[in-house]
């Protein structure tokens, strides 16, 4: 039971987190990055941004989602552990359940980038 309860009070943490971001919503004008909503630290939303931004400039033209949340989640797997996923769009809706310190929803320009961790648990059968 504590355990649970625990995990309700991260969850309200985070959603506390996230009404207080919707009236003044972070921006990072050297790299035109908006946060929409994080519980990751500092150091990795930078790399998170840095990398986003350098993919975009290396993709001329039209948008290539799926390449961009590729190249995103290999730098993190490769960087902080495996268990990392990445959405990316100009339009999408998502509900994810995340690790601790794992979540960062972001935008620059008009794209959107979700990239989460997770941890593997082994189910109980």
């Amino acid at each position: 039971m504590e355990g649970a309860e625990e995990e309700l009070e991260r969850r309200s943490k985070f959603l506390d987190s996230l009404i207080k971001k919707k009236k003044g919503i972070e921006q990072h004008d050297c790299l035109n990055v908006r946060v929409r909503a994080s519980d990751m630290p500092l150091p990795l939303q930078n790399r998170a941004f840095r990398c986003a931004r350098d993919q975009l400039e290396s993709i001329p033209g039209k948008l290539d989602s799926k390449r961009l949340a590729l190249e995103l989640k290999k730098e993190f797997d490769s960087s902080y552990g495996l268990a990392w996923h990445c959405i990316v769009g100009t339009s999408f809706g998502s509900y994810v359940t995340h690790s601790s310190g794992g979540f960062l929803y972001f935008s620059i320009d008009k794209v959107y980038i979700l990239l989460f961790r997770t941890t593997v648990e082994p189910l109980d059968h």
